[in-house]
């Protein structure tokens, strides 16, 4: 048998094994694919649910055996008919509802984790000189507990999170930590490797504990004085690593976060060649989340300019194979990028995976559908639509930039860049 002659069979005989497709919208299913093989009496029920009065199949592609067809001669030709059927709009609204309720549980998740994050790194800072042994231990725990998730993930996708995420003052470690080990995870890092690269980036900045307090940051108004205090803060975080007693891959990485490729960081001046393979990924990740999270918000560039400044006018500044890993880890469109698709709506970018950036997922402008409503699209699996361009958050129109509410600060966690079949099996985790 063919698909020139595609055989038909009720929901009521569907079995496992059985190989069918839905010649339907992907939106209208609760199935990321339009066609696969039927592998749980869970799929079954939800097919049924769909309120089809046949579904096509392809034997060729099945998998049936004595098994399946002996339960499926055994069972009756339709479902109970005492039960009223719901309607096909019923059962469409009942499966929008569960996928936004995994959707809104798979963020919250996110945000909790990222929240705890924030905090225990503010802890950590609050005990670094009382208690410098704890502040190490309590450190590695951290980085540990970030490794677990990531590394036990096959695939990760980068996650954008609601600016109430977190201790605002520990945003930056955080997102320099997380995005320095999923790059490093790209990268093909050794375990023993990611833990330094994790520790190093969590306290790259932890020598800013001894400035003071307008002195953490610079901006445009600061003096030649100011600048050359605020560098400074390297040799502090140097010092506070011996306090700590890290080791001394950990200690290099502080003490080169400020390093480029090209000499022109500070303080040693040093080019790429003498800068460690883990400090050309902190300098990195550390610039990209300067130009996207300034101390003053009016600066911020969005994810997609600041890659876009990194790979021409400060391309000389990072390491070939460092910048290229990263690009390609998150995509064109880094999550937060606001774009404009081929049919001409709006979307804000909310995750990528770091294998396939290409089809990132967003969140769509539809003013039919309440923002707290909206679904996160996957454009993998959108075959009609794609992104045209990026935009500056200021170029939406009013009621597009109400609706996707771009972020002011942008922070990050990972999250399972589920499979497909594995989403569809059990809808553990949200199309986002």
């Amino acid at each position: 048998m063919t698909e020139a002659h595609p055989q038909f069979v009720s929901p009521a005989d569907l079995q496992i094994g059985m190989y069918i497709y839905l010649d339907m919208g992907w939106m209208e299913h609760p199935f990321p694919v339009n066609s696969f093989e039927v592998r749980t009496q869970e799929q079954i029920q939800k097919l049924r649910e769909l309120g089809l009065q046949k579904i096509r199949y392809a034997p060729e592609k099945s998998h049936l055996n004595k098994a399946n067809a002996e339960v499926s001669s055994a069972k009756p030709s339709s479902q109970d008919a005492s039960q009223p059927q719901e309607s096909a709009e019923e059962l469409a609204l009942k499966q929008r509802r569960a996928l936004l309720h995994q959707q809104q549980a798979s963020l919250l998740q996110a945000e909790k984790q990222f929240g705890h994050a924030t905090q225990e790194f503010k802890h950590l800072t609050e005990i670094v000189h009382a208690q410098p042994q704890l502040a190490r231990e309590s450190a590695t725990k951290l980085v540990q507990g970030m490794l677990e998730g990531i590394l036990n993930e096959e695939e990760s996708a980068i996650r954008l999170l609601s600016e109430k995420a977190g201790e605002k003052t520990a945003l930056h470690s955080v997102n320099v930590t997380l995005i320095s080990l999923l790059l490093g995870k790209v990268l093909e890092l050794s375990k023993e490797d990611m833990l330094e690269l994790g520790i190093g980036a969590l306290l790259h900045d932890v020598g800013k504990m001894e400035l003071p307090d307008r002195l953490r940051w610079l901006d445009e108004h600061s003096s030649a004085a100011e600048r050359q205090l605020y560098q400074s803060h390297v040799a502090h975080g140097v010092n506070i690593a011996r306090k700590l007693q890290l080791s001394s891959h950990a200690m290099l990485l502080i003490a080169q976060h400020h390093e480029y490729a090209d000499g022109s960081g500070y303080p040693g001046h040093i080019s790429g060649e003498k800068m460690t393979v883990l400090s050309r990924i902190i300098s990195l990740v550390n610039r990209f989340d300067n130009l996207c999270n300034p101390i003053n918000v009016a600066h911020a560039i969005t994810p997609h300019e600041a890659l876009s400044q990194l790979f021409t006018k400060s391309k000389t500044q990072s390491d070939t194979q460092t910048l290229t890993a990263f690009i390609k880890m998150m995509g064109i469109y880094p999550p937060g990028s606001v774009v404009q698709l081929s049919d001409e709506r709006y979307a804000l970018v909310v995750s990528v995976n770091s294998e396939r950036p290409i089809k990132p997922k967003v969140i769509i402008h539809d003013p039919s559908i309440p923002p707290e409503e909206a679904l996160v699209i996957n454009l993998e699996h959108e075959t009609s639509i794609g992104i045209r361009r990026s935009l500056k958050p200021i170029q939406l129109p009013k009621a597009a930039y109400d609706y996707l509410s771009p972020r002011k600060r942008l922070c990050y966690f990972f999250e399972r860049a589920t499979d497909p079949l594995s989403l569809a099996n059990h809808m553990k985790g949200p199309l986002s």
